[in-house]
């Protein structure tokens, strides 16, 4: 295996290095910990601010555009403007991360789904604002001296505020599922909505709603553990949240108590701004349930031990989408450029972590038989498609770029790897591997491609 420096081949000095990097991704070291991402993101750059992460976002179509005054206030809240194409992929990586630690990977988790609005009396106990459906029609006609617009409004649907009420609403079929053995739980992933505050009212005589996607698991446990379940699933979760970090100190939690005295714990990034809560924990007792279900309490009693009883409710609810702009304040890093020798000249790189990044390799075509190597790079973006490695097609790009200018490009992007097919990979079937991390390139035959991205990504999410 040769490990190149640049296009013409150069012998680089820290080849050992990285061959060493490259092993360990592949898991040929025995006994040495994977840390390929870890490793490559540590020292050597320093945090971007608010304005520079924002042009890149926008640029690169992690965030859409637009005209707000406060543009990282309007994207906390839930309103336009919103994701673009790449920050969409970003929120549905993170959410599969959530699925895959909340549901796949325990007992007695289930995974349950509800409609974001119902009849007028579904919601949440103590459901809040809530938020209506009306017709437009049914308004007009109800100034037009028609029902009662009250009246109305008492029988329209409702949108929902929170994904407690729907994971509520199928507790006994999860306790059915479950031979009535506590503890268990129910996840959800949704949309949610809210009215914006008052402060982000364009107008007074006008009320603005905002949406958030929200992450919810519903933990039943014994009134007995309910408070260890709920230092449990803080230390859980706190970790899960670092764990994907370049700067993990940047993820902390505080306590609270509610106004009836129940206690939890909000999960927080502390944004250039200041903090933000990102994740809720809360323990609320028994009383939900009992709204939920009123009359007979017989239906509700799960098994602790020998003994039946009426579980207590742990919400965990995190906020997605600021979730997913907490990651991109995080991963965004200023180093220094090796293409320049111009002073003060940076590169941006959104050093997302591998399980979090929207595009894992983009496959590019440097000089040479343009036709042939095209085809080469619809086959090897066919078989990794196939093996679920989310791939850029850089070579159908029409518009001449330097390759500095797609180094750029893909760092700001969050490209993992840049993969360039030249004649040489006609000839002998070697390709050139640069990494987004690192910057350095290897030299790699096109068969060991799938396999290595796997293990890379597979050694990423394993740390």
């Amino acid at each position: 295996m040769a490990l190149g420096c640049g296009q013409g081949g150069r012998w680089c000095r820290r080849a050992p290095v990285l061959r060493r990097r490259l092993r360990v991704a592949e898991g040929l070291e025995a006994g040495s910990p994977a840390r390929p991402y870890a490793a490559a993101v540590t020292g050597g750059a320093e945090a971007a601010s608010g304005e520079e992460l924002l042009e890149v976002c926008r640029r690169r179509h992690f965030l859409r555009g637009g005209a707000e005054p406060r543009p990282w206030r309007a994207y906390l809240s839930g309103c336009p403007p919103a994701f673009g194409p790449l920050g969409v992929g970003l929120r549905d990586n993170l959410a599969a991360q959530w699925w895959d630690s909340t549901v796949a990977s325990r007992e007695q988790v289930f995974a349950v789904d509800a409609p974001i609005h119902g009849p007028p009396a579904a919601g949440a106990p103590r459901a809040g604002l809530g938020l209506r459906l009306l017709h437009p029609e049914t308004l007009r006609g109800a100034l037009r001296g028609g029902p009662a617009v009250e009246e109305e409004l008492r029988s329209a649907g409702t949108l929902r505020e929170s994904l407690l009420p729907g994971a509520l609403a199928q507790y006994t079929s999860c306790l059915e599922l479950t031979n009535k053995r506590l503890p268990c739980g129910l996840a959800q992933i949704g949309v949610c909505f809210h009215t914006l505050p008052e402060s982000e009212q364009h107008n007074k005589n006008l009320r603005r709603i905002g949406e958030r996607t929200t992450s919810l698991l519903a933990w039943f446990s014994s009134p007995r553990t309910a408070g260890q379940w709920l230092d449990y699933w803080l230390r859980q979760r706190l970790q899960w949240w670092r764990k994907f970090a370049v700067g993990p100190s940047n993820f902390s939690s505080s306590d609270f108590q509610d106004e009836e005295g129940r206690r939890g714990f909000n999960l927080n990034y502390r944004f250039p701004w200041g903090t933000e809560t990102i994740e809720t924990l809360k323990n609320l007792g028994d009383t939900e349930l009992l709204l939920m279900y009123p009359g007979d309490n017989s239906k509700l009693l799960g098994r602790d031990g020998r003994k039946n009883v009426i579980p207590h409710v742990l919400s965990v609810s995190g906020n997605l989408d600021r979730g997913a702009l907490a990651y991109l304040f995080d991963s965004l890093q200023l180093a220094e450029n090796p293409l320049t020798k111009k002073k003060n000249s940076q590169r941006k790189v959104l050093k997302l972590h591998p399980c979090l990044a929207p595009l894992k390799v983009a496959l590019d075509v440097g000089k040479g038989p343009t036709t042939e190597m095209r085809q080469v790079c619809q086959g090897l973006f066919n078989e990794l498609s196939e093996n679920r490695i989310s791939v850029w097609p850089g070579y159908l790009e029409t518009v001449p770029a330097s390759l500095e200018q797609l180094y750029s490009k893909y760092d700001e992007m969050s490209v993992l790897f840049m993969v360039l097919i030249t004649d040489a990979t006609l000839e002998n079937g070697v390709v050139q591997l640069r990494s987004r991390d690192t910057t350095m390139k290897e030299m790699m035959h096109i068969s060991r491609l799938k396999d290595f991205l796997s293990k890379y990504v597979t050694a990423a999410k394993n740390v």
